[in-house]
């Protein structure tokens, strides 16, 4: 439902189950099953859509320490193109295992430049730094 590493889709699909009060493998087999004909039941649907939610929300301001040194913008594209060429690569081949790990490093690569706890907040970060600091 959304592209993101394995460790956030793990970390995602285990905040729906707890908002389900299921299992992560009842929910993962719930989703598998799903078809057009025969849709994920709503609370697991909803539980599901509400995690998403979470993780694709910035933590406020508060709750994130500040990064006192900024990377160079260089360095941030270089690392923010790699991370959505490596996201292009996965969808183009879903099931390779090189694919995902390659995400997983880029994203990880992503949060522990930018600062940030979670690869969409990073990407977001990326995008700012890149836009304000024009060298």
């Amino acid at each position: 439902m959304t592209p993101c590493p394995a460790r956030e889709a793990e970390r995602i699909l285990r905040a729906a189950a707890d908002l389900a009060l299921t299992t992560v493998e009842d929910l993962a087999a719930a989703m598998t099953t799903a078809t057009a004909e025969v849709p994920l039941p709503v609370h697991l649907e909803r539980s599901l859509r509400t995690a998403i939610g979470a993780a694709r929300t910035p933590a406020p301001s508060s709750a994130v320490r500040p990064v006192c040194l900024m990377p160079s913008t260089a360095r941030t594209e270089e690392v923010l193109t790699r991370l959505r060429r490596c996201q292009a690569r996965l969808a183009a081949a879903p099931g390779d295992p090189d694919a995902v790990r390659a995400l997983d490093d880029a994203a990880y690569t992503l949060c522990v430049l930018m600062g940030r706890p979670v690869t969409h907040e990073a990407v977001l970060a990326a995008e700012e730094h890149l836009a304000t600091h024009q060298e």
